[in-house]
């Protein structure tokens, strides 16, 4: 039986087991296959993967792994260019973009608050958010590791945390964003865009207790109307928060 050791460095060490982490594994195998099979053996979602070294050269997904070999796997490199060298990094859409699983709605919320387009329905299959991401060259953000591994989703993310605030500096923090950020630009029901409108527009949807306001923005997708409040008001404190941990978190790391 065959047998090649595999290195998994960073981030991607979340998906090993404990006693895994940081260290050298060997994996058996009786067919040569694709590397891409190997990696994703050990719980490691391609997408979660920058770039591969095997014997010290860059490799693709396809790459046949054989007896002995020697194989490294890096994630995503935030602070270097390595797309020269990388041979499994996609090819990067013009507009990020994202489609989320059920279990994220509240992540998907905090997402379109902060402006980014974020797709979202509670009751979508695996099946059909695979097809989002194919026909819409979206990002795929999961809790679910194994949905990440499906050959057709070129483009996810496994989001780490429970808790939706951490979930949206992670986002955030992964694909670089918080330059990107365009708080209050979207519709946190429908995900439409949002335009500036004069009160008297919407003087009959309106509550009394709010008519005195001068400020509203109306959904070009559902109609909802938005007006700064108490809600505006907590909202913006967890997009402050984000900002300023994420560059903290920037700084920390390039020191």
């Amino acid at each position: 039986m065959a047998a090649a050791g595999f290195r998994f460095y960073g981030e991607l060490n979340d998906f090993l087991s404990p006693d895994s982490r940081g260290k050298q594994a060997k994996r058996h195998f009786d067919v040569i296959g694709p590397v891409k099979d190997l990696i994703e053996s050990f719980g490691v979602p391609h997408t979660e993967v920058d770039l591969i070294l095997i014997n010290g050269e860059p490799a693709g997904f396809s790459h046949s792994v054989r007896d002995g070999d020697r194989v490294s796997v890096y994630p995503v490199f935030k602070s270097l260019d390595i797309s020269s060298v990388s041979q499994v990094r996609p090819p990067a859409p013009l507009a990020l973009r994202f489609v989320l699983d059920v279990h994220l709605g509240r992540l998907a919320a905090y997402l379109r608050m902060a402006g980014f387009d974020t797709l979202y329905q509670n009751h979508a299959s695996d099946s059909e958010l695979v097809a989002v991401v194919v026909r819409e060259q979206r990002v795929l953000l999961t809790r679910d590791r194994y949905l990440l591994m499906r050959s057709d989703v070129d483009r996810g993310y496994w989001i780490r945390s429970t808790d939706p605030k951490q979930q949206l500096m992670e986002v955030v923090r992964r694909f670089d964003l918080v330059r990107c950020m365009q708080p209050f630009a979207r519709c946190m029901k429908c995900n439409g865009t949002l335009e500036r409108v004069s009160r008297d527009s919407v003087w009959d949807r309106l509550p009394a207790r709010v008519r005195e306001k001068d400020k509203f923005r109306l959904c070009s997708g559902c109609g909802a109307v938005y007006w700064e409040g108490t809600h505006h008001a907590r909202m913006k404190e967890i997009l402050e928060w984000v900002k300023a941990n994420t560059c903290a978190a920037q700084v920390g790391g390039s020191a």
